[in-house]
């Protein structure tokens, strides 16, 4: 609970410092499609596809299964406040990617690398957080990147066929290899593709679930809004447990869908050959944008609006599974969710690697990425078929431990955050 205290402080924090920098995202986005491109240098990679390595490990199954859970417990109020963390993070995400770049270092190939890490190291002369925060950074991506995200593979396959859980992880294993072995430039080379594909596939199936209730989208609108400030009990028999319940259960699956604060963003912000902190940072703060403003809400909203469409089916749906309920009710709805699930879950994969092998580098050197990425894939296979309840339990933890040595930092350099000087 304090680490989410933390987050939201900080998120509030630099909304206000910065002069409401959210009302910048138009300017993110025309920087991230056509300012960003001509950046690249070296062997570094360009804006847009550090932003697309970004948002291939941020967004993934909690935006589907995490929200549909988070509205069956906190009811559809929780749609509000996840939205709501989502758009203030886009401030904290903003100055983590600033300071990333300010203090990013050149690889002896041409290609950047940076990271809270960094920040902390060169910014503040703080060498022992910036080790902390690169062990925990390791350490997480072995759960939530990698085992995590294999065995959500596994459960999405599972969904359309009954497929032995060692083939699923070998073909999982064999296909992130082949891109992790390629390097950040392969990496962000899928990325800049799979990215827009796997989110057109799944708004697709959002927006065929909205129209099929386009009568009840007013009344799931007004519910959400209301809700949010009353706590009334879900529709549907979703279980909400009142206002506090509404507010901590959406600003927590908002705060850690997007990761904005959480020191991982801009490690791939600090990959791409942008030389301009402030450029940079209005580019990557379009992550939280796209991942909890738009993904987050629109399932939000496709989901409340089925609870009041078919609220038979959805009362009969447990937490984990009233997502399956909702995109049942469109032709093909269940098989497109399915695919949605495992191509997120692969991206957060080849996503998150970026992240563990930066702090690998930072850590012991360019001479152990290849030893780490075995060992990532090793916790690729075995999250197939582990029981997860543990390991989701020690990703929590070490996420939490990277993010407070990374707020320490944005509060110790808020003086070096710069606002953007565009309109």
């Amino acid at each position: 609970m304090i680490i989410l205290v933390l987050l939201l402080g900080m998120h509030l924090y630099l909304t206000a410092r910065l002069g409401v920098i959210q009302r910048k995202i138009p300017s993110g986005i025309y920087y991230s499609f056509f300012g960003g491109r001509a950046k690249e240098k070296g062997k570094g990679v360009s804006a847009y596809s550090a932003l697309a390595m970004a948002l291939a490990a941020t967004i993934g199954t909690g935006n589907i299964v995490g929200v549909s859970a988070a509205i069956a417990v906190g009811g559809p109020g929780a749609v509000f406040w996840c939205w709501m963390t989502g758009v203030l993070g886009i401030a904290t995400c903003y100055g983590e990617c600033f300071l990333s770049v300010k203090y990013k270092r050149r690889n002896a190939d041409g290609s950047s690398c940076g990271g809270p890490m960094y920040v902390l190291e060169y910014g503040l002369g703080k060498k022992s957080l910036a080790v902390l925060f690169a062990l925990c950074t390791v350490l997480a991506s072995f759960g939530i990147g990698s085992s995590v995200q294999s065995h959500s593979v596994y459960m999405a396959v599972s969904e359309l066929a009954s497929v032995p859980p060692h083939a699923v992880a070998a073909v999982v294993c064999v296909l992130a290899g082949v891109i992790i072995i390629g390097g950040n430039r392969l990496i962000a080379g899928v990325c800049s593709w799979l990215v827009p594909v796997m989110s057109i596939l799944y708004l697709g199936s959002c927006l065929l679930l909205l129209f099929r209730n386009s009568a009840v989208l007013p009344e799931a609108l007004g519910l959400i809004l209301t809700d949010a400030f009353s706590g009334r009990a879900a529709a549907g028999g979703a279980a909400g447990g009142g206002l506090m319940l509404a507010v901590r259960t959406g600003v927590a699956r908002g705060l850690f869908t997007n990761e904005a604060g959480l020191g991982s963003i801009p490690m791939a912000a600090a990959a791409s050959g942008e030389e301009s902190p402030a450029r940079q940072g209005l580019i990557s703060m379009t992550g939280p944008f796209w991942d909890t403003a738009v993904m987050c809400a629109v399932t939000g909203i496709a989901i409340v609006s089925t609870m009041l469409s078919v609220p038979d089916i959805c009362r009969s749906a447990d937490a984990g599974r009233l997502c399956f309920a909702a995109f049942g009710q469109i032709p093909g709805g269940t098989v497109m969710l399915a695919a949605a699930l495992a191509l997120f879950s692969f991206a957060t994969i080849i996503g998150w690697n970026v992240y563990g092998a930066s702090a690998v580098r930072y850590l012991w050197g360019e001479r152990m990425i290849p030893v780490y990425q075995t060992v990532y894939l090793l916790f690729a296979y075995l999250g197939v078929v582990w029981r997860m309840e543990l390991v989701w339990g020690l990703a929590d933890l070490w996420n939490c431990l990277m993010a407070l040595p990374n707020l320490y930092a944005l509060w110790k350099l808020r003086g070096a955050i710069e606002r953007p000087q565009c309109k």
